[in-house]
């Protein structure tokens, strides 16, 4: 574990197995249900795990939860997105008169939006539905030196725990980590990049929709930063401190104090994934705990998935963030544990099973 996180033992909370008698249970129920096995492909095995990470067989999600860390990038001072970073503060105006991508879907899927002020650089009019927890007016510039200081990056990380429990007291059983932040697929493909040791050329998107000269650019960008890093990064948290953003060590924060309680978290793109990653670094078995929602046209996604060994249960060609992703995936896993619970068994149906010839 970290050094620092050793010396805050309330950072990381004791993460539990999944219940092994639980799955046991599951897959005896999905072989007896009246259809031929493995006919639900993904449902059946998504089934399985979620009765592993709730200890129920067949969980009701019906306290969904999209916790929105919003924070901004010194990086965007080089240049790298097609917006200014004013739009971050914008975007949370937004999110709270509820005008935005991720409103919509989570209206759809049934869940609440909950958005947090972890580092957005304005200050931000107080609001009933915002959580401010402002650690730093935005991140500094990594190309010149240390996104944040360790201190910083640990405030963070306890933001988002501590707002995950405030969710918990409140009943909550499936969360997604969603983000916004101007210049976050610049710190999170250069945080991929240092955790996997991939090029970073080959994690680097077009991100907000800029050209492929522009995506070039940030490229440099991203390699001087490595470049500049390298000898003192450290373990993960020198990485997330020196290269990430505060949403992104807030959204670690979610990660790891869901899994605490059993509340699948369901990863959205390219953000919450960066975040993910350095949660399972802090502590692996926060990875049982995690369920890819799609695969995001960010290069970047694929590796962080691929290292954190997640198969996504969409593809939509989706790279906006927000948690957009995630919550289009919340109907497809109360989906998968519905068909274990409420499907007829052949006994209870009357229904013939297949012979073994």
């Amino acid at each position: 574990m970290d050094a620092d996180l050793q010396r805050a033992p309330w950072t990381v909370r004791k993460i539990p197995p999944l219940d092994q008698e639980a799955m046991t249970l599951a897959r005896a129920r999905q072989d007896k249900l009246t259809k031929p096995p493995g006919s639900l492909g993904r449902l059946e095995t998504l089934s399985v795990q979620l009765a592993g990470m709730t200890s129920k067989l067949s969980p009701r999600f019906q306290n969904k939860v999209v916790i929105v860390m919003a924070g901004d990038h010194g990086v965007t001072a080089r240049g790298v997105s097609a917006y200014p970073r004013e739009v971050t503060a914008q975007m949370v105006a937004n999110f709270l008169r509820g005008g935005a991508a991720i409103n919509v879907l989570a209206r759809h899927s049934g869940s609440r939006v909950v958005v947090v002020d972890i580092g957005v650089a304005a200050d931000m009019p107080s609001h009933p539905d915002l959580v401010s927890r402002k650690v730093a007016h935005g991140t500094q510039d990594f190309t010149q030196g240390p996104a944040m200081t360790r201190a910083q990056a640990l405030q963070a990380l306890d933001v988002g725990m501590e707002i995950t429990d405030m969710e918990a007291a409140k009943g909550l059983d499936l969360v997604a980590p969603g983000d916004m932040g101007i210049g976050n697929t610049t710190a999170s493909s250069a945080l991929i990049a240092a955790i996997t040791g991939a090029p970073a050329e080959t994690v680097t998107g077009r991100g907000t929709g800029i050209s492929e000269e522009a995506r070039r650019h940030k490229v440099r960008v991203i390699q001087s930063a490595l470049q500049l890093h390298m000898g003192d990064m450290g373990d993960t948290f020198g990485m997330l401190a020196r290269l990430g953003g505060l949403e992104i060590a807030g959204l670690a924060g979610v990660c790891l104090a869901a899994a605490a309680k059993r509340v699948p978290v369901v990863i959205d793109g390219l953000i919450s994934s960066a975040a993910a990653m350095v949660a399972a670094s802090i502590a692996p078995e926060a990875k049982a705990y995690f369920i890819a929602s799609h695969r995001s046209v960010e290069p970047g996604h694929q590796v962080a998935l691929s290292w954190l060994g997640l198969e996504p249960l969409l593809d939509l060609n989706l790279r906006l963030g927000e948690g957009t992703g995630a919550v289009l995936a919340f109907p497809i896993i109360q989906a998968a544990a519905n068909l274990l619970g409420e499907m007829a068994t052949f006994d209870e149906a009357g229904v013939s099973e297949a012979s073994d010839e």
